[in-house]
Formats: structure tokens, C-alpha cells, sequence
């Protein structure tokens, strides 16, 4: 009998947690639908992009010749914003072995890489990649243009 009531009274108790649902998340007041389908966001404010971290390749150049490579890439870097590609590009401020990023706006590796070897530095070999898939805010997007509204000298010559 003491094992019938033990049985019935975490019976019950299974059945009322199970019965309690969790309330939802609450509506963001400030969301906007339309912004959100404009970005890619998901129902998070995320999206899929990829990651480049360009790093020191085996070649090494000096002189004018560093200088128009270096102009070059700033240029396609320039290209692919334009296209909405590149979400955000810039070095590192150290002297390590990884010298910059490129957050790509593409869902593969294999977009990414297709795009990362069209750079003139990774061409020439001064750069070379790794491609990593990643979950960031859909509002980086926004990035490009907002920098065209603050950039006040273009990073390209």
C-alpha cells in the first residue's frame, strides 16, 4: 500500500511539472520586423557568416612594390564591402602571426574561399587564410554603411 502512494504521489508530481509551461520569451518592443528581414536575422538578431584570419604568408616584399600589393588589397577589400560581401575587414595592431579579418557574408567555406583568393595579397602569397564559420549579429551588416558615412579619407590611394 506505503509503494501505491509513493508510486501515485510522484506520479502526480510528474504530471504537474510537466504540466507547468514555461512562460515565452517576451516580444522585444523595439523589434523591427522588416530591419530584421533586411539583415538575414534569425529570430535571435544572428546570422551565419565565416570568418577569415589572414595571416604573414611566405613571400616577402619591400619597397614600392609592398606598397602597390598593399593598395591593391585595400582596394579589393573596398570591392567586396561594395558587393555586401565583407562585413568588416581590418588588421591587427600587433606583429603576430595573424595580420587581420575578414567577416564574410556567406553561409559556406567554400564562398569564403572562392572570395579570399580573389585578394591580390593572398594571390602574391604575403597572405594566407584560415576559415572558420560563425554566429554573430546581423546588425554588423549595418557596418559598411555606417563607416561610409565617418570615413573621412578613403584606406585606399
Amino acid at each position: 500500500m506505503k509503494l501505491l502512494l509513493l508510486a501515485s504521489a510522484l506520479l502526480t508530481a510528474a504530471v504537474d511539472l510537466f504540466a507547468q509551461t514555461p512562460e515565452p520569451a517576451a516580444e522585444n518592443p523595439a523589434y523591427n520586423a522588416e530591419l530584421a528581414r533586411q539583415l538575414g536575422a534569425d529570430d535571435y538578431g544572428m546570422k551565419k557568416y565565416v570568418i577569415a584570419f589572414l595571416k604573414r604568408g611566405p613571400t616577402k616584399l619591400s619597397g614600392e612594390e609592398s606598397e602597390q600589393l598593399q593598395n591593391a588589397h585595400l582596394k579589393n577589400i573596398i570591392r567586396l564591402a561594395g558587393e555586401g560581401k565583407l562585413v568588416v575587414a581590418g588588421p591587427f595592431r600587433d606583429e603576430g602571426e595573424v595580420r587581420g579579418i575578414f567577416v564574410l557574408n556567406v553561409e559556406t567555406i567554400a564562398e569564403a574561399k572562392k572570395l579570399t583568393e580573389s585578394d591580390p595579397a593572398v594571390q602574391r602569397g604575403t597572405l594566407q587564410f584560415d576559415l572558420r564559420p560563425w554566429y554573430g549579429s546581423a546588425a554588423l551588416m549595418e557596418v559598411s554603411r555606417i563607416h561610409k558615412t565617418i570615413e573621412k579619407k578613403s584606406v585606399a590611394r
